[in-house]
């Protein structure tokens, strides 16, 4: 009871934190969301040798200002290839603009996927609850609470001009003691595991900062980062905001290695409480040797899987593996992989020696 009430408390401190997105004289576009009643006229349109689907449907509108109507929306009007081809019944965020004179414009934004993340959300609950049992409900208290400062002080704080950096440092004060706590409890293994990521993230934000500056990277390797410039009207540190990004990453993967570490140290010395702060710390990193290695392996292959579209592109562009990792948008995830990296090899011996003079030093 005493963490969910933690938990509560911290959403009614930082549950107010709002942004006032509206500006004078902005522009908005509404999203209706809607189901696909019937396809009116479907046929196949060509160019230079490029074919693709030209469709006319009629729309219900189930979510917006037009909701109950049924409107007329056309698909692959400049159609290229990736062009998609809708069928009844399926569900979608339609674009809804009004001029001046009163013309009404419509267009598809994409599909509707809450239920199917809603569904895989549920049977990540049940799977975890069965084999976590009651630690699950702690533990997803936990990661709702860090959704809530990413989402509620973090983002916010940087949209209104806080320094990118700082931001996300003071989000990981609050996301560290609170998951951790949450997920594993108020003792000694998690004290330990809580000073390690600590530390470990200090010198993760340190090195990022560092190889940020040397390597003249500017932030706007990505269409997003180039989106979000134009619409903050270039007010904002694009530095700072990939500096903040590779610190939130590397909370994510302290989190696992420190406490995974201090949970190795704690359960040897409740094996055989007669061994000394030197033979616990080796024993320990014998565990955390592995644990090194195939954490390492994981991330490489993490970053090669979310970016193989991009990674393709250049290798089929007949450019050498130097030069592709020569472009800023691919560095940066480098430096995210390298830095994070090294932030996680320090952080085994580290969480290790903490957690070895933490547990002999208890009566």
């Amino acid at each position: 009871m005493k963490k969910i009430f933690i938990f509560v408390l911290m959403v009614l401190v930082f549950g107010g934190v709002r942004v006032d997105r509206a500006r004078a004289g902005e522009v908005r576009d509404e999203r209706l969301e809607g189901t696909i009643e019937e396809v009116l006229l479907e046929q196949r349109k060509s160019v230079d040798g490029s074919s693709w689907y030209y469709q006319e449907m009629s729309f219900r509108v189930d979510k917006g200002s037009l909701e109950g109507d049924t409107i007329e929306i056309k698909n692959g009007e400049m159609g290229t290839t990736r062009t998609e081809r809708y069928e009844k019944g399926d569900k979608l965020v339609v674009g809804y603009s009004e001029t001046v004179e009163g013309e009404m414009y419509f267009y598809i934004i994409d599909y509707v996927r809450r239920q199917m993340l809603g569904w895989l959300l549920l049977a990540f609950v049940v799977v975890t609850v069965v084999i976590v049992k009651k630690w699950a409900v702690t533990s997803f208290l936990g990661m709702a609470f860090s959704f809530l400062v990413i989402f509620r002080v973090i983002l916010p704080a940087i949209i209104e001009g806080q320094d990118p950096v700082w931001a996300a440092i003071g989000g990981a004060v609050l996301i560290i003691p609170a998951s951790f706590y949450l997920s594993h409890g108020f003792n000694r293994k998690t004290n330990a595991a809580i000073f390690g990521t600590i530390v470990s993230l200090m010198v993760i934000g340190w090195l990022s900062k560092w190889l940020i500056e040397m390597g003249n990277f500017t932030g706007l390797a990505s269409e997003e980062a180039g989106f979000f410039l134009i619409e903050s009207g270039g007010g904002v540190d694009m530095k700072g905001i990939l500096l903040a990004g590779i610190i939130i990453a590397a909370l994510g993967v302290l989190d696992d290695v420190t406490v995974s570490q201090a949970a190795i140290v704690t359960e040897l010395k409740e094996t055989d409480k007669s061994l000394k702060v030197g033979e616990l710390y080796k024993k320990a990193m014998r565990v955390g040797h592995d644990h090194i290695t195939s954490m390492i392996n994981t991330l490489v292959l993490v970053y090669a899987g979310a970016a193989m579209p991009l990674l393709l592109l250049f290798v089929s562009g007949g450019l050498s593996f130097s030069e592709v990792i020569n472009y800023e948008m691919v560095a940066e995830e480098v430096i995210r992989t390298l830095v994070g990296s090294i932030g996680l090899v320090l952080a085994v011996p580290i969480t290790t020696i903490i957690a070895a003079v933490s547990v002999k030093k208890k009566k």
